[in-house]
């Protein structure tokens, strides 16, 4: 009797094809995982859908979007298996005009005007010398946002929500480096400090945001990053 020979479709997803089929379903990876249960998640059963070829199914699933990236499955897992990897690169996969909710709007948004809720340049100005002033009422002399200064040391970088919904938050680090003396500067134009690329598994926007705060960096001559996100 001729043996039978199961010809394997390998699936895209795996960075390496061996790690799913070493997984045990253990059950560690979904005891670690803090969204574990939300619509049925469980990080064994996207590793059996990588496993068995379920590409699409998969891509196509709630699964990598309720995931966290926060990798607490893959640390905990006693066999390595990179289910970290596996889930973002299944966002990677999804069409970009199917990716859930505002993050791909939020990424187009970046592109085009230099934060995700496309906040004016002239307002973003305008809110910054307006809370520069309060601060220096509220007790800071002589007190101003430093914007686009030239040899300062620190660039700080801005989470687009704050300026839009909650400025006083920024006032936080303002604070901190009124106390301390720093020399620090945020940019006029692309001063968005989240890359929802990163996030939305959009590896070419991802790379260009991450390129815009390099140039922010070598333009204005700064030595150190602030990612307060």
């Amino acid at each position: 009797m001729e043996p039978i020979v199961i010809n394997r479709k390998e699936s895209k997803l795996r960075v390496s094809p061996e790690w799913a089929d070493v997984c045990f379903t253990c059950g560690t990876c979904a005891s670690g995982c803090p969204v574990t249960g939300v619509d049925n998640m469980d990080p064994r059963k996207a590793v059996r859908m990588a496993a068995l070829g379920l590409d699409q199914e998969l891509i196509d699933s709630r699964f990598p979007w309720i995931c966290t990236l926060c990798g607490r499955c893959e640390y905990a897992c006693p066999q390595g298996v990179e289910i970290l990897k596996m889930l973002r690169r299944a966002r990677t996969l999804r069409e970009r005009d199917k990716v859930p909710g505002p993050i791909h709007k939020g990424v187009v948004m970046d592109l085009e005007r230099g934060n995700n809720l496309g906040i004016p340049k002239p307002d973003f100005l305008f809110l910054l010398a307006d809370l520069g002033k309060e601060m220096e009422e509220e007790g800071f002399p002589g007190f101003y946002v430093p914007v686009d200064k030239e040899g300062a040391n620190v660039l700080v970088t801005i989470n687009s929500k704050e300026p839009f919904g909650e400025p006083d938050d920024m006032k936080f680090w303002w604070r901190i480096f009124y106390a301390a003396k720093e020399d620090w500067t945020v940019p006029s134009y692309n001063w968005e400090g989240v890359n929802w690329g990163l996030f939305s598994g959009d590896d070419e926007s991802m790379k260009t945001l991450v390129g815009r705060i390099v140039e922010h960096l070598e333009r204005l001559h700064c030595k150190t990053l602030l990612l307060p996100e």
